[in-house]
């Protein structure tokens, strides 16, 4: 048998359109039932999206504590042990603290032993592959609407080494990352760009540096400032590895 049209059920009164209309409007406003879930109500939930960042071994716990009591703070070890993690950890805290104004970081652009070769696009697009591990920390610390905006209103500014020449960072927490990638020259210049009001914070491993045999000039640098007023030397080990496992038993054979 064929299916009735919707006119002629009508007309015979088998459907009733004032309650169709009018369970189409219940449909339109459904809301979430009470007790039903949703993620504000998540008790096992971080609803900050900063977190709480702690020590996971002692030299994190010594190099957190220099941060805090110190302008200026080499931290020296292997990879995986947080140093650029903290730093820029610390960072972020203080500018939303209000104890600094704006926050610098600066990373040299060096390839990992290859050429990349020219690569296309403005300034800004030659230099995204160097710096993209100082976004990936600054997004874990920050949303990305936060983030976008600190940077459109220059509070958090990114730059290679070849541009801090001649500048002079007041009011600023300055992180030098991968410094191990500098040579003496280089990092003897971002040293002296610290102003008045600042923290600077000096982060990298002497053991994999990608510059020639003795062009870097980190391990010289902590070793002269080690005994300096006010200059906080951090040297971790493979102790305070807090990446995979594997990270530790590979920098202990390697």
């Amino acid at each position: 048998m064929a299916k009735r049209t919707t006119k002629r059920r009508q007309a015979q009164g088998v459907l009733n359109v004032q309650e169709f209309q009018r369970d189409d409007r219940r449909s339109r406003n459904l809301q979430v039932l009470e007790g039903g879930y949703h993620p504000a109500n998540d008790s096992n939930r971080d609803h900050s999206f900063v977190k709480n960042v702690r020590p996971k071994s002692k030299g994190q716990s010594a190099l957190m504590e220099a941060i805090d009591t110190h302008a200026m703070v080499l931290a020296l070890g292997p990879a995986g042990t947080g140093k650029t993690y903290l730093a820029i950890t610390k960072a972020v805290e203080a500018l939303e603290a209000g104890k600094v104004g704006r926050i610098v970081l600066s990373r040299p652009a060096v390839e990992a032993g290859e050429s990349l070769g020219v690569l296309p696009g403005a300034m800004e697009d030659k230099l995204a592959p160097y710096l993209r591990p100082l976004y990936d920390a600054l997004q874990d610390r920050l949303s990305p609407k936060r983030l976008k905006a600190l940077m459109a209103e220059g509070l958090i500014e990114i730059a290679p080494v070849g541009f801090m020449r001649g500048r002079t960072l007041n009011n600023a927490f300055v992180v030098i990352d991968e410094a191990q990638n500098c040579t003496y020259g280089q990092i003897k210049m971002l040293l002296t760009r610290l102003g008045w009001n600042s923290t600077m914070v000096v982060t990298g491993d002497p053991a994999q540096t990608d510059l020639l045999p003795d062009l870097s000039g980190l391990h010289a640098v902590a070793d002269k400032l080690e005994g300096v007023p006010n200059i906080a030397v951090c040297r971790l080990g493979e102790v305070d590895i807090v990446r995979h496992p594997l990270v530790a038993s590979m920098l202990g054979v390697l």
